[in-house]
């Protein structure tokens, strides 16, 4: 891991902090790093087997320069000035060489098989300048033995020398490129073309092809290199049908199957001590080198820069220069690592939903994004095992989360009816994968219609809910839930049926944090339907949310929109519920104490004297009314004052009456109801 991140930072490294070593250190150490970047260029492997004839000759000119460098390191003294100045020259070409290297590396196959000719011109135009370093190299003076001025002027010879056409490099390019018009044309390519190409690029596996899709989304949405935008859109589309047909009989590996929720003591594994950011010890999302060659977490050194300092946190050293530039092959490194570990990777959940990428899929990719769902749901159909279906719907689960038109075509092809039986399977990875996979689908909304209108779906979906084989399945079925609910037809015909309701409050008393979230983003979206409403208090909904009010916010979203639409008496019912959610008012999150407050006013509206009493009976209640008409939210600032005013009237009416005031023939209730 070490080697990795080594080998990324130089790449990364700004020119003008590589000058500035290069300036200040002493000739000695100008030897050690020239023989050590050589020595590296020399065993570096070509990051593509089609570039491997440019890499090759790269490391052919450094095994020559590594014996050189080891000369120089034997002479006594120091050296010449003007032999100093040009290896300086020379430690920065090489520095070039290597940022190369590490670039390439980082790249996605076929991004850099498209790149080839830019990368094969950048490495000519390196030579060149080596040769002409080399050919200035005032040998005479270094008192270098006659062989190893031999091997210096050969490598001078051998970089200028004119490297060879890549005809096969060429051909393989333009073998892709056809292969992306044939699709556009809904010509479906041939199996045996499609592996010859893929063994190719190195691509032979279920999981160099995931990886190889997974950079060319980033690169995707980097936009880093626009002018082969298009085709590498259509490259990912043909790479998830490659992956389905060449590589369908591998066992699939979910991205959650390394934490099982099921087991509370169960954690993720701790990240390599090179994965970690040297400021805040946690795991870089987001890797930057500073000047000093060190690799930090964007975040934390933007803090560390924002607090006035400028020197390096690791070292000490007083930075020449702010700039930060993305350690791109480390990146990818933590990214292979958090896939394979089922740790989530900037921001991202295992197993939900994801954004589309944010250029837009043309002619070709759309053409073999339905390719691929035609050819996935015929082999789900058409398959009698549960190991087989268990390969398929994980296929489907992951070209579900791909984009709306991938959602559309798997939708269109006759998906749902075939998933929805599979809820009910033993098998736990297929259960999770059946119905996550109709999760995906959930988001489009003419997938909503047809889970919706599919035989026993809904049935299935709580059976899930209540005995799931584990909680990530129990989780994405009351997310699809969630997500059915959406549509207010479907939200009323969900809330009609006692065990949805039953099964989603059962879920936010029992599951684990990540369940619970769901769970009661599904009791909320349920109780915006006044219909649901009763039958939500019945089943507990209130005292389920209460009890969750110190973990999840949407706990107090969920009380005030019961309290809205009937549920305020069932609400004060609950012992301590208010005096909680004045607690809420000053402890919780922006929107919790904004719900907070919004819920003591329509209680102490729709209940009255039984809400007024309970809220005044708090000790410091004027303090949290008076503190988030200060800080709060508008919302936050309206709804205090409203709960302030109702106080007020509550407890001027109750003096009213204790004093037998005749002019006062208001009831508290009718009062506060004003």
């Amino acid at each position: 891991m070490a080697s990795a991140k080594n080998a990324a930072a130089p790449a990364a490294a700004s020119s003008s902090s590589s000058s500035s070593y290069s300036s200040s250190a002493t000739d000695a150490e100008i030897l050690r790093s020239l023989h050590r970047l050589a020595r590296d260029l020399a065993t570096a492997e070509p990051p593509a087997p089609f570039l491997r004839a440019v890499f090759a000759s790269v490391s052919r000119r450094a095994k020559l320069l590594v014996a050189v460098f080891d000369d120089l390191l034997g002479v006594a003294g120091g050296l010449p000035r003007s032999a100093s100045l040009c290896l300086r020259e020379v430690l920065l070409v090489l520095q070039r060489f290597k940022a190369v290297v590490a670039d390439c590396a980082a790249r996605s196959r076929m991004r850099l098989l498209l790149q080839s000719d830019e990368v094969a011109a950048r490495v000519r135009e390196l030579q060149h300048d080596l040769a002409t370093l080399l050919d200035i190299l005032p040998v005479a003076e270094l008192g270098l033995a006659d062989d190893v001025a031999d091997l210096l002027a050969l490598a001078s010879r051998q970089c200028r020398r004119r490297a060879p056409e890549a005809a096969a490099e060429r051909e393989l390019k333009a073998s892709v490129l056809a292969l992306i018009h044939e699709v556009e044309r809904e010509i479906v390519p041939g199996r045996e073309r499609l592996e010859a190409i893929l063994e190719e690029v190195a691509i032979n596996d279920p999981a160099s092809c995931s990886e190889e899709i997974e950079i060319l989304e980033r690169e995707i949405g980097e936009r880093l290199a626009e002018r082969w935008t298009s085709a590498m859109i259509a490259l990912v589309g043909l790479l998830r049908y490659a992956k389905c047909v060449l590589f369908s009989a591998a066992t699939p590996r979910p991205l959650d199957s390394k934490v099982d929720l099921d087991d509370d003591a169960a954690e993720p594994p701790a990240p390599p001590p090179d994965f970690r950011c040297p400021i805040s010890l946690d795991l870089m999302r987001d890797p930057v080198v500073s000047s000093s060659g060190q690799t930090y977490d964007r975040e934390s050194i933007t803090r560390w820069f924002g607090a006035g300092k400028s020197t390096c946190p690791k070292t000490g050293q007083v930075l020449t220069n702010l700039e930060l530039v993305p350690n791109k092959a480390l990146k990818n490194l933590i990214a292979r690592w958090c896939r394979e570990n089922g740790i989530p990777m900037e921001g991202s959940e295992p197993g939900k939903p994801e954004p589309a990428p944010p250029v837009a899929a043309n002619k070709a990719a759309v053409e073999a994004a339905r390719m691929t769902a035609s050819f996935l749901v015929k082999k789900l159909s058409a398959s009698f095992s549960p190991g087989s279906d268990n390969r398929v719907v994980h296929e489907i689960r992951q070209l579900a989360k791909s984009g709306s038109d991938s959602r559309a075509f798997i939708g269109e092809a006759g998906a749902v009816p075939l998933l929805v039986p599979l809820l009910s399977s033993e098998d736990a990875a297929l259960q999770l994968n059946a119905v996550t996979a109709l999760l995906n689908l959930s988001i489009l909304e003419a997938n909503k219609k047809r889970i919706m209108h599919a035989e026993g779906a809904v049935a299935a979906l709580c059976q899930v809910m209540g005995s799931g084989a584990t909680w990530r399945a129990k989780e994405n079925a009351a997310a699809t839930v969630l997500s059915l609910s959406a549509v207010h037809s479907y939200r009323r015909r969900l809330g009609r049926n006692p065990r949805v309701i039953e099964k989603v409050v059962q879920l936010v008393r029992t599951g684990p944090s990540s369940t619970k979230k769901d769970a009661l983003a599904a009791l909320l979206c349920l109780s915006a339907e006044r219909e649901n409403v009763g039958k939500l208090v019945v089943a507990g909904a209130a005292e389920a949310a209460f009890s969750s009010i110190s973990e999840e916010e949407t706990a107090t979203a969920v009380l005030a929109s019961l309290a809205k639409r009937g549920g305020a008496d069932a609400i004060v019912k609950i012992d301590g519920a208010v005096a909680r959610l004045v607690a809420e008012m000053r402890r919780g999150t922006e929107w919790s104490r904004e719900c907070a407050a919004a819920t003591l006013v329509l209680l102490c509206r729709r209940a009255g004297a039984a809400a007024v009493t309970q809220v005044l009976a708090v000790a410091g209640v004027e303090w949290a009314i008076w503190e988030l008409m200060g800080s709060g939210s508008e919302r936050a600032r309206r709804k205090a004052a409203s709960l302030g005013r109702a106080c007020r009237r509550w407890a001027a009416a109750n003096a009213a009456q204790d004093t037998d005031c005749p002019s006062s023939t208001v009831s508290p209730r009718a009062v506060v109801a004003q």
